[in-house]
């Protein structure tokens, strides 16, 4: 049985959650002290730009079931901006401020479209048309 061929969408959206994860793992080392954001900002743009590089990846599918796609992904982008918005509180909360707290919440951002359009690809692409 042959399979249609896809972009790597899963491999790019767990190379991106990666280094998000990396990131934040790096702000939160440094915290409540003052933070070198560089490495931190240099992993946010290359997970924005494996982001920005998956969605054009996969809007170039033919015969993709974008109906299906979005019918998941809308779903569960709502989920996921609720869980980053609960996050974003707790850097708030926790007094996180400047350039750390740009950076963090640049980075669930990332996370809120990423994961959603990764749920929505995986249901719609054993979805037929």
């Amino acid at each position: 049985m042959s399979e249609r061929r896809l972009p790597p969408v899963t491999a790019l959206a767990m190379t991106s959650l990666a280094l998000i994860v990396a990131g934040g793992i790096y702000l939160a080392s440094h915290l409540p002290n003052r933070v070198p954001l560089a490495p931190a900002a240099i992993l946010l743009a290359l997970s924005a730009l494996l982001l920005a590089g998956n969605l054009a990846s996969l809007s170039r599918v033919p015969d993709f079931n974008w109906a299906r796609f979005f019918q998941v992904a809308r779903w569960a982008l709502l989920a996921y901006a609720i869980t980053a918005g609960m996050i974003a509180y707790a850097f708030l909360y926790d007094k996180v401020s400047g350039g750390a707290l740009v950076v963090l919440l640049l980075s669930l951002v990332v996370y809120a479209v990423h994961v959603p359009m990764l749920i929505g690809f995986t249901v719609a692409r054993y979805d037929p048309v």
